[in-house]
Formats: C-alpha cells, structure tokens, sequence
C-alpha cells in the first residue's frame, strides 16, 4: 500500500473510537520512552484514587475499578513485560494505602489477589535481574 493511503487510513480509523485515538497517540508520542509513559500512568492512576470516596464501599469498588481499567489500557497499550509489572505493583501500592479492607471484602480482595497472580505471572517472564529489582515490591505487597 502507498503510504498515503495508510496515513488515511489510520486518520480514518482514528476518527471512531476513543481507545484507537488514544492508541495512536501512544504510538506517536509515548512508544519511544516507556520511563516518560510509566510517569504518566502513575499519575493518572493517582488522579484516579485522589477521588476514591472511603465512605461508601460501593463508590469506593467502583473507582479502583476504573483506576484498574484504565492501568489495564495502558498495559495493553505497551506490551512490554516489564512496564506491566512496574505499573500492577504501583496499582497494588496505591490499593494497599487506601486503607480499605482489602482481606475482608470478597470483590476488594479477590481484586487485589488477581493482581498480585498477573505481576508474579509477568514477572516470571522478566530477565533474572529485572526479576531481582522487583522482588522487594513485590515482598512488601505480600
């Protein structure tokens, strides 16, 4: 295909969704530097749980599970390993710190728990030192 057909093609498909605009905008401005993007999610996830309200647990639910939404976009977004379980294990932090009965409640717990099993599954993919400088986050979550 010409390129220029290509470029139309992806103004086309940019025009529909709301996930492929934010795809693309990945592509062309965060791919180069997972550091710089791995910052940004962590904001936007501090954003996310800046509004958790703690009084109602059902708003509370309901706001770590659009703060996990979103974190999971990004991820599929990335598709590097090592970014996935760098932002899962900030994700648990910010869940822990909450201060929210995480082994009380079944829906908050079996969250976290869910959680926990990915960042272990990804991290079994990660070089034997990545996995090294994981480790102690991961210890403090367990």
């Amino acid at each position: 295909m010409p390129p220029d057909l290509v470029a139309q093609f992806c103004i086309r498909m940019a025009k529909y969704k709301t996930e492929n605009k934010e795809l693309l905008s990945y592509l062309i401005f965060n791919a180069y530097d997972q550091e710089s993007f791995i910052i940004l999610v962590k904001e936007e996830i501090d954003c996310q749980f800046k509004n958790l309200n703690k009084s109602n647990s059902y708003l509370a639910k309901k706001t770590i599970r659009r703060a996990l939404k979103t974190t999971h976009k990004f991820i599929k977004f990335s598709g590097v390993k090592q970014t996935e379980v760098e932002l899962l294990i900030y994700f648990c932090k910010k869940l822990k710190s909450t201060g929210l009965q995480l082994h009380h409640g079944k829906v908050l717990g079996n969250i976290y728990l869910h959680q926990l099993e990915r960042i272990t599954a990804g991290l079994n993919t990660l070089h034997e030192d990545l996995q090294m400088d994981f480790a102690d986050d991961i210890k403090d979550l367990v």
